[in-house]
Protein backbone atom coordinates (compact mmCIF):
# COMPACT_ATOMS: atom_id res chain seq x y z
CA UNK A 1 0.00 0.00 0.00
CA UNK A 2 1.37 3.59 -0.54
CA UNK A 3 1.62 5.56 2.38
CA UNK A 4 -1.20 7.77 1.39
CA UNK A 5 -3.78 4.39 1.68
CA UNK A 6 -2.30 3.96 5.00
CA UNK A 7 -2.64 6.92 6.83
CA UNK A 8 -5.69 7.94 5.82
CA UNK A 9 -9.19 9.78 7.54
CA UNK A 10 -9.99 6.69 9.41
CA UNK A 11 -5.95 6.50 11.14
CA UNK A 12 -6.00 9.84 11.64
CA UNK A 13 -9.05 10.29 13.57
CA UNK A 14 -7.77 7.66 16.10
CA UNK A 15 -4.36 8.69 15.85
CA UNK A 16 -4.61 11.23 19.07
CA UNK A 17 -4.94 9.66 22.06
CA UNK A 18 -4.42 12.83 24.62
CA UNK A 19 -2.84 11.91 27.90
CA UNK A 20 -1.89 8.42 27.09
CA UNK A 21 0.36 6.61 24.80
CA UNK A 22 2.93 8.49 23.11
CA UNK A 23 0.51 11.55 23.56
CA UNK A 24 1.29 10.55 27.72
CA UNK A 25 2.99 13.73 29.49
CA UNK A 26 6.10 11.52 30.62
CA UNK A 27 6.37 10.52 26.74
CA UNK A 28 5.79 13.98 25.48
CA UNK A 29 6.87 16.54 27.56
CA UNK A 30 10.33 15.65 27.65
CA UNK A 31 10.98 15.50 23.99
CA UNK A 32 9.25 18.83 23.60
CA UNK A 33 11.72 20.49 26.33
CA UNK A 34 15.02 18.67 24.37
CA UNK A 35 13.78 19.98 20.89
CA UNK A 36 13.25 23.39 22.13
CA UNK A 37 17.06 23.59 23.81
CA UNK A 38 18.16 21.98 20.46
CA UNK A 39 16.94 24.47 18.20
CA UNK A 40 19.08 27.08 20.61
CA UNK A 41 16.46 29.53 19.96
CA UNK A 42 16.37 29.54 16.14
CA UNK A 43 12.92 28.04 14.18
CA UNK A 44 12.55 24.16 13.50
CA UNK A 45 11.48 21.95 11.06
CA UNK A 46 9.44 18.75 11.89
CA UNK A 47 9.32 15.91 8.68
CA UNK A 48 6.28 13.66 9.36
CA UNK A 49 4.91 16.58 11.51
CA UNK A 50 1.56 14.32 11.61
CA UNK A 51 -1.51 16.00 13.48
CA UNK A 52 0.92 18.05 15.67
CA UNK A 53 1.61 15.68 18.47
CA UNK A 54 5.01 17.66 19.37
CA UNK A 55 4.70 20.70 16.85
CA UNK A 56 1.88 22.51 18.87
CA UNK A 57 3.13 22.55 22.26
CA UNK A 58 6.83 23.08 20.43
CA UNK A 59 4.80 25.99 18.70
CA UNK A 60 3.49 27.26 22.28
CA UNK A 61 7.26 27.45 23.61
CA UNK A 62 8.01 30.16 21.73
CA UNK A 63 10.06 27.96 18.73
CA UNK A 64 8.61 28.91 15.20
CA UNK A 65 7.92 25.11 13.03
CA UNK A 66 7.10 24.56 10.43
CA UNK A 67 5.88 21.07 9.50
CA UNK A 68 6.20 18.89 6.15
CA UNK A 69 3.36 15.99 5.85
CA UNK A 70 1.90 13.52 3.12
CA UNK A 71 -1.24 12.27 4.16
CA UNK A 72 -4.05 15.57 4.12
CA UNK A 73 -6.25 14.17 6.74
CA UNK A 74 -3.47 14.09 9.25
CA UNK A 75 -3.25 18.02 8.41
CA UNK A 76 -6.77 18.18 9.07
CA UNK A 77 -6.36 17.49 12.77
CA UNK A 78 -3.84 19.29 13.11
CA UNK A 79 -5.74 21.91 12.16
CA UNK A 80 -8.01 21.37 14.43
CA UNK A 81 -5.25 22.47 17.17
CA UNK A 82 -3.51 25.30 15.17
CA UNK A 83 -3.98 27.29 12.33
CA UNK A 84 -1.51 27.75 8.82
CA UNK A 85 -0.35 31.02 10.79
CA UNK A 86 0.82 29.22 14.28
CA UNK A 87 2.68 25.86 12.31
CA UNK A 88 2.47 26.25 8.69
CA UNK A 89 2.74 23.10 6.81
CA UNK A 90 4.42 21.66 3.41
CA UNK A 91 2.49 18.94 1.73
CA UNK A 92 4.74 16.13 0.38
CA UNK A 93 7.44 13.69 1.14
CA UNK A 94 9.95 14.25 3.54
CA UNK A 95 12.49 12.77 1.59
CA UNK A 96 11.92 15.36 -1.03
CA UNK A 97 9.77 18.49 -0.43
CA UNK A 98 11.00 21.41 0.45
CA UNK A 99 9.95 23.84 2.94
CA UNK A 100 10.60 27.83 2.66
CA UNK A 101 13.31 29.24 4.93
CA UNK A 102 16.03 28.04 6.51
CA UNK A 103 16.19 26.24 10.05
CA UNK A 104 18.27 25.72 13.17
CA UNK A 105 16.43 22.28 13.62
CA UNK A 106 15.37 19.67 11.84
CA UNK A 107 13.53 16.36 13.47
CA UNK A 108 11.89 12.86 13.06
CA UNK A 109 10.29 11.36 15.91
CA UNK A 110 8.91 8.23 17.00
CA UNK A 111 10.53 6.12 14.54
CA UNK A 112 9.15 8.09 11.54
CA UNK A 113 12.22 7.69 9.22
CA UNK A 114 11.54 4.32 8.94
CA UNK A 115 8.71 4.79 6.89
CA UNK A 116 10.83 5.46 4.27
CA UNK A 117 10.77 1.94 2.49
CA UNK A 118 14.18 2.14 0.64
CA UNK A 119 17.43 2.82 1.68
CA UNK A 120 17.85 5.34 -1.29
CA UNK A 121 14.91 6.86 0.44
CA UNK A 122 16.40 7.19 4.04
CA UNK A 123 19.37 8.92 2.56
CA UNK A 124 17.62 11.24 0.66
CA UNK A 125 15.64 11.92 3.95
CA UNK A 126 18.92 13.20 5.46
CA UNK A 127 19.97 15.24 2.44
CA UNK A 128 16.50 17.08 2.59
CA UNK A 129 17.32 17.72 6.30
CA UNK A 130 20.77 19.07 4.91
CA UNK A 131 19.29 21.24 2.64
CA UNK A 132 17.15 22.95 5.14
CA UNK A 133 19.38 23.34 7.85
CA UNK A 134 21.54 26.60 8.56
CA UNK A 135 25.43 25.56 8.91
CA UNK A 136 25.94 23.80 12.54
CA UNK A 137 22.53 23.29 12.76
CA UNK A 138 20.73 19.88 14.23
CA UNK A 139 19.15 17.11 12.30
CA UNK A 140 17.67 14.87 15.17
CA UNK A 141 16.04 11.49 14.97
CA UNK A 142 13.97 8.98 17.17
CA UNK A 143 14.57 5.60 16.15
CA UNK A 144 13.67 2.01 18.02
CA UNK A 145 16.69 -0.61 17.32
CA UNK A 146 15.72 -3.71 15.85
CA UNK A 147 15.00 -6.34 17.59
CA UNK A 148 16.05 -9.35 15.71
CA UNK A 149 17.60 -10.88 18.64
CA UNK A 150 13.90 -12.00 20.13
CA UNK A 151 14.01 -14.14 16.39
CA UNK A 152 14.97 -17.56 17.04
CA UNK A 153 15.80 -20.02 13.95
CA UNK A 154 12.67 -20.04 11.70
CA UNK A 155 10.51 -17.64 13.19
CA UNK A 156 9.42 -14.20 11.56
CA UNK A 157 7.42 -12.63 14.00
CA UNK A 158 7.91 -11.16 17.57
CA UNK A 159 5.44 -9.21 20.04
CA UNK A 160 6.52 -6.12 20.57
CA UNK A 161 3.56 -5.33 23.00
CA UNK A 162 1.20 -7.22 25.33
CA UNK A 163 -1.42 -5.45 27.06
CA UNK A 164 -5.00 -5.45 28.18
CA UNK A 165 -6.76 -4.42 25.22
CA UNK A 166 -3.89 -4.40 23.04
CA UNK A 167 -1.22 -6.41 21.17
CA UNK A 168 1.95 -5.27 18.67
CA UNK A 169 3.15 -7.90 16.84
CA UNK A 170 6.20 -7.27 14.50
CA UNK A 171 6.82 -9.82 11.36
CA UNK A 172 10.27 -9.23 9.79
CA UNK A 173 11.67 -9.83 6.14
CA UNK A 174 15.54 -10.00 7.35
CA UNK A 175 16.86 -10.17 3.61
CA UNK A 176 15.07 -6.15 2.98
CA UNK A 177 15.43 -4.92 6.28
CA UNK A 178 11.38 -4.80 6.12
CA UNK A 179 9.04 -5.14 8.99
CA UNK A 180 5.41 -4.78 9.41
CA UNK A 181 4.17 -3.69 12.96
CA UNK A 182 0.40 -5.37 13.15
CA UNK A 183 -1.40 -3.60 15.71
CA UNK A 184 -4.30 -5.45 17.28
CA UNK A 185 -6.82 -3.66 19.48
CA UNK A 186 -9.29 -5.40 21.70
CA UNK A 187 -12.99 -4.07 22.54
CA UNK A 188 -15.82 -6.50 24.12
CA UNK A 189 -16.70 -8.38 21.38
CA UNK A 190 -15.00 -11.22 19.67
CA UNK A 191 -13.43 -9.15 17.05
CA UNK A 192 -10.34 -7.16 17.28
CA UNK A 193 -9.48 -3.55 14.74
CA UNK A 194 -6.10 -4.11 13.40
CA UNK A 195 -4.02 -1.53 11.53
CA UNK A 196 -0.61 -2.42 9.91
CA UNK A 197 2.18 -0.20 8.99
CA UNK A 198 5.64 -1.13 7.11
CA UNK A 199 8.92 -0.30 7.61
CA UNK A 200 12.32 -0.55 6.98
CA UNK A 201 14.33 -0.82 10.23
CA UNK A 202 17.64 0.98 10.60
CA UNK A 203 20.95 -0.17 12.58
CA UNK A 204 22.72 3.05 14.55
CA UNK A 205 25.83 2.20 12.51
CA UNK A 206 23.90 2.61 9.52
CA UNK A 207 22.06 5.71 10.35
CA UNK A 208 25.02 7.06 11.16
CA UNK A 209 26.33 6.59 7.64
CA UNK A 210 23.40 7.80 6.21
CA UNK A 211 24.30 10.82 8.29
CA UNK A 212 28.05 11.52 6.96
CA UNK A 213 26.88 11.06 2.87
CA UNK A 214 24.82 14.11 3.69
CA UNK A 215 27.33 15.70 5.48
CA UNK A 216 26.50 15.36 9.25
CA UNK A 217 28.32 14.31 11.98
CA UNK A 218 27.20 12.72 15.18
CA UNK A 219 27.33 15.10 18.47
CA UNK A 220 25.57 12.67 20.68
CA UNK A 221 23.36 9.74 21.39
CA UNK A 222 20.93 8.81 24.31
CA UNK A 223 18.88 5.79 25.01
CA UNK A 224 15.63 7.99 25.61
CA UNK A 225 14.70 12.30 25.41
CA UNK A 226 15.81 12.48 29.36
CA UNK A 227 19.71 11.77 28.47
CA UNK A 228 20.10 8.35 29.37
CA UNK A 229 22.95 6.49 28.28
CA UNK A 230 22.64 4.27 25.36
CA UNK A 231 23.71 0.77 25.62
CA UNK A 232 23.63 -2.80 23.88
CA UNK A 233 19.96 -3.23 25.85
CA UNK A 234 18.51 -0.04 24.73
CA UNK A 235 15.46 -0.56 22.56
CA UNK A 236 15.38 3.06 21.08
CA UNK A 237 18.08 5.91 21.04
CA UNK A 238 17.69 9.57 20.24
CA UNK A 239 20.54 10.82 17.95
CA UNK A 240 21.69 14.45 16.95
CA UNK A 241 23.37 15.47 13.96
CA UNK A 242 25.39 18.36 13.24
CA UNK A 243 25.98 19.96 10.00
CA UNK A 244 29.62 20.47 9.36
CA UNK A 245 30.54 22.93 6.68
CA UNK A 246 28.68 25.44 4.42
CA UNK A 247 25.30 23.35 4.04
CA UNK A 248 24.64 20.88 1.13
CA UNK A 249 22.41 22.10 -1.61
CA UNK A 250 23.00 18.93 -3.51
CA UNK A 251 22.40 18.96 -7.18
CA UNK A 252 19.58 16.79 -8.78
CA UNK A 253 22.59 14.04 -10.10
CA UNK A 254 23.22 13.51 -6.15
CA UNK A 255 19.10 12.55 -6.17
CA UNK A 256 18.69 8.31 -5.56
CA UNK A 257 17.32 6.97 -8.57
CA UNK A 258 14.31 5.36 -7.27
CA UNK A 259 12.22 8.94 -7.22
CA UNK A 260 9.17 7.39 -7.28
CA UNK A 261 9.64 4.88 -4.28
CA UNK A 262 10.69 7.82 -2.16
CA UNK A 263 7.79 10.25 -3.24
CA UNK A 264 5.62 6.82 -2.28
CA UNK A 265 7.10 6.68 1.32
CA UNK A 266 5.81 8.66 4.52
CA UNK A 267 5.49 7.66 8.27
Amino acid sequence: MAQEEIWNADVARGYDTPGTGMFAPEVLEPAVARLAALADGGPALEFAVGTGRVAVPLARRGVPVTGVELSRPMIERLRAKADEAAVPVVVGDMATARAPGTFSLVYLVYNTISNLLTQAGQVACFRNAARHLRPGGRFVVELWVPELRKLPPGQQAVVGRSEPGYMLVDTYDVLRQHVVSHHFRFGDGAEARTFRSPHRYIWPTELDLMAQLAGFRLESRHADWQGAEFTAESPSHVSVYRLDGEGHDLPDSAQPADEAAVRNARR
